[in-house]
């Protein structure tokens, strides 16, 4: 059943859609200080059979796992960056920022799109303009706004909420890549046109929100006077000396045509072209390593690089703050930055994706290291970068000492199973259908392991772990945790994984995609039985005229119009569009204003499916008031009507017919 759903389903819902206990932020002893200097120590000591991080050794370390990557991910080329205690012991490119030209990945002049390590900027600009005492971060975020946040929750959005991922907004995509300069829009009219719902309470469940963050760049803007890309030349790239590094979208003279190509799902087809991301503030960042660098070094001096300051180091502190996380034993987010565990390291900083970018940048202040890696083509992402991080940090930070499983009744841990999804999500659009192909079963065996599906390691085995502590998990062969967040009832309502940012909820039985799909699949397949007998039906009168017609037995009659003409069209609508998005495949851009006719068309076909459906609903219910006739026809009507409830029902709750401008 599950092969046919998806067959069926799963190319039509991935083509719409493109892509607790409370919990408050609250004020923590910073565990990771930025220094005021950079420290005057030699390179690391290397503990007994590990590697010391020296220039030699990490270019043979990443020369012997940067090739590998592009070939077996299908990657065109890339850039790195290591530093420590201020020095750059590697900055190096690798493949090609070209394929057509041949031209090769400079680190210090090919710049690559950076996507969401943008978010940094935007909020060291707040914290800039918290400085001068132009922003509150725990105020109503509507008093720096020239339109108006729709209320909810009875509770106002803060700039905290914004840089916690705490606003509590669903997700939204409309518009979000362009590769046509002509259809952009300012940022002001992106937000005010695709201002999201509210799903969550402010500062309780943490659901990743690249609108928040264009909220919080627009403020930048309003209370600066200037534009925001301008404003973080003036103030951020200009100080530091990153030259090639801007928030212009796409680049302009005379970075223009200093920007590696970005390269699809193969780097056999053509590239995506510049991919300008909405809103600026959140993804629209493009530089190169060496830029990055010199963030990453007036970082850990404290705000500081070359006599110009960007943060005090009293505000860069607050930031590193923890302000967000599901346990003490979970790596928190602070002001925008989040913390990324391993070993002894404690990373701090942010990743990045569009469609063929894929970038992280971290910086560890305890060793002051930098380390930044950029891909430039759609392979980059899943695993390459997890390699990176782990891989660089198990050679030259290793020894963690291994976790104590606790033994405890599976009984006793069956709380945490159940069907989870995503709180980065939509609920009110057509996105909202992704949802059911994004949800996860977490089982717990005999043995007390849990398991959620679809989750694997690197080698693509299955992840399991192990109770460590209370509701708290880990992987049995590394460092993944996972916590079991309580409602006040002591019922496990969501989940928290190591990216602090997002987690996973507990779906109602009504939402269950098992449950769903199941439905929604049967009642096609009795709809395309309708259709089929309709269409044999048809043929036999075409083209067997002599022979005499079929007539029905006794105590049965045919459908009516109205389930036949609801099979047809419910058939057709949705194997037509499965088909149609099949084909496209993963090269499809997000959605934009040019899909709002088509948007349109199908909530037309979706109303009259609806009206149609209502008649064969009728049909099902009258058809037991007749006694002339079988209980099997009356079954058969039963079926057909209660099919076409089932789709009508799934049309409307996930959003098939709604707002054509709105995903």
């Amino acid at each position: 059943m599950r092969v046919i759903q998806r067959a069926a389903l799963s190319a039509v819902l991935l083509a719409i859609v493109f892509a607790c206990h409370a919990q408050v932020p609250t004020a923590q002893a910073p565990i990771l200080a930025p220094p005021a200097q950079p420290s005057t120590t030699g390179p690391a000591a290397a503990a007994p059979g590990t590697h010391s991080l020296e220039a030699a050794d990490l270019e043979a370390f990443f020369d012997g796992i940067f090739p590998l990557q592009l070939e077996r991910s299908d990657i065109a080329g890339a850039s790195v960056l290591v530093m420590k205690d201020g020095q750059v012991l590697l900055q190096k490119g690798y493949g090609s920022a070209d394929i057509k030209s041949k031209k090769p990945v400079d680190p210090t002049a090919t710049i690559f799109r950076l996507a969401s390590i943008s978010k940094l900027f935007t909020w060291v600009s707040v914290m800039q303009l918290q400085e001068q005492g132009k922003l509150d971060l725990d105020t109503d975020i509507n008093r720096y706004l020239d339109f108006q946040i729709r209320p909810a929750f009875n509770k106002p959005i803060t700039l905290r909420n914004l840089m916690t991922h705490t606003g509590g907004f669903e997700e939204v995509l409309d518009n979000i890549i362009l590769t046509d300069p002509k259809k952009a829009v300012s940022l002001r009219d992106d937000l005010i046109r695709n201002q999201p719902n509210r799903i969550f309470a402010p500062g309780e469940v943490p659901a990743y929100s690249n609108y928040g963050v264009g909220l919080a760049s627009y403020i930048v803007q309003r209370v600066s006077g200037e534009l925001f890309e301008q404003y973080v030349q003036n103030h951020i790239f200009t100080p530091l000396g990153m030259t090639h590094s801007s928030f212009n979208q796409p680049l302009q003279k005379p970075l223009a045509g200093t920007d590696s190509e970005g390269y699809r799902s193969s780097t056999l087809k053509p590239t995506v072209g510049f991919e300008i991301l909405n809103p600026v503030g959140a993804g629209g960042l493009s530089s190169t390593a060496s830029d990055m660098g010199r963030f990453g070094q007036a970082l850990l001096n404290g705000g500081e690089l070359d006599g110009k300051r960007i943060l005090k180091p009293e505000t860069l502190a607050q930031m590193w703050t923890p302000q967000f996380r599901a346990s003490d034993q979970m790596s928190p987010i602070c002001m925008g930055f989040y913390q990324d565990w391993h070993n002894s390291l404690r990373w701090i900083g942010h990743e990045g994706d569009l469609i063929a970018f894929h970038s992280l940048f971290f910086v560890e202040p305890q060793q002051k290291l930098v380390l930044f890696v950029s891909y430039n083509s759609a392979g980059g992402g899943s695993k390459p970068r997890p390699e990176i991080i782990n891989f660089f940090t198990d050679r030259y930070f290793p020894g963690v000492s291994k976790p104590v499983f606790l033994k405890k009744p599976a009984s006793e841990l069956k709380a945490i199973a159940g069907r989870y999804e995503s709180t980065r999500r939509a609920d009110s659009t057509r996105l909202s259908l992704g949802n059911l192909f994004g949800q996860t079963t977490a089982k717990v065996d005999k043995d007390g392991v849990l398991s959620l599906e679809g989750f694997k390691d690197l080698r693509g085995h299955p992840i399991k772990w192990k109770l460590v502590g209370s509701d708290l998990w880990q992987t049995e062969e590394d460092q993944e945790r996972i916590f079991a967040i309580r409602d006040s009832k002591g019922r496990v309502v969501r989940l928290a994984f190591d990216f602090p940012g997002v987690q996973m909820q507990r779906v109602s039985w009504y939402e269950n995609s098992n449950l769903v799909l199941s439905a929604v699949g049967i009642s096609l397949g009795i709809l395309a039985l309708v259709f089929f007998a309709s269409l044999v039906r048809l043929g036999r009168r075409l083209f067997l005229r002599k022979r005499p017609r079929l007539a029905p037995q006794p105590g049965t009659i045919w459908l009516p119009w109205a389930p036949r003409l609801a099979a047809l069209l419910w058939v057709l609508f949705l194997g037509g569009v499965t088909v149609y998005f099949a084909i496209q495949g993963d090269d499809m851009m997000p959605p934009t204003p040019d899909w709002f006719p088509w948007f349109v068309a199908m909530n037309w076909v979706t109303g009259v499916a609806l009206l149609i459906s209502l008649f064969a609903v009728i049909s099902a219910i009258r058809i037991w008031g007749r006694f002339d006739l079988r209980w099997i026809t009356k079954v058969k009507f039963s079926l057909v009507g209660l099919a076409c409830l089932i789709l009508s029902w799934f049309a409307v709750y996930w959003h098939l017919i709604g707002p054509a401008h709105r995903i």
